[in-house]
């Protein structure tokens, strides 16, 4: 089913960012994992390991000065305009809308977070069967990784070679 409207997307986009945001502030601020470091919630499924992320996905492209925060703002806000714009020129299935909603909403919560913080508070560690994750990350890191893949699978459906 294609829709035209723009209102599944930013639905989701406002629900993911306020999501991310909330689970941030609850993590970080009411239950000070900034201070304490690591809490245990579900060992090893579930933990709590507080990282401060200034690069991209598992620390990548870390650049502690503010150049480098800078314009990964500025990345991914060009990217959330883009995704945007290009969902408006045409109807959607409601698929493509909530996978654009969820890149758009997490890539703005992780904006806030560098504009804020300086850099992304990542908080969720989950490892599982012996394997042991070194990596933190967030609802918003989760929500870009999903809204990505959700558009390459579910943009072009629809159209004939």
């Amino acid at each position: 089913m294609v829709r035209g409207s723009l209102g599944i997307m930013a639905g989701v986009a406002a629900a993911t960012f306020a999501l991310d945001q909330l689970s941030k502030f609850v993590v970080v601020h009411l239950m000070s994992l900034d201070r304490v470091r690591a809490i245990d919630v579900w060992p090893p499924y579930l933990n709590f390991r507080m990282a401060w992320n200034r690069g991209v996905n598992f620390g990548l492209l870390q650049g502690e000065g503010d150049l480098g925060r800078w314009l990964l703002i500025a990345v991914a806000l060009v990217i959330s305009v883009w995704v945007w714009l290009w969902m408006r020129k045409e109807p959607q299935t409601a698929a493509v809308q909530v996978s654009a909603g969820l890149l758009i909403g997490g890539a703005i919560g992780n904006v806030i977070d560098r504009i804020l913080y300086g850099a992304v508070a990542d908080f969720l560690n989950m490892s599982c069967c012996g394997i042991a994750n070194p990596w933190a990350f967030n609802v918003a890191d989760i929500a870009v990784f999903a809204g990505a893949i959700g558009l390459v699978l579910f943009t072009g459906r629809d159209k004939k070679a």
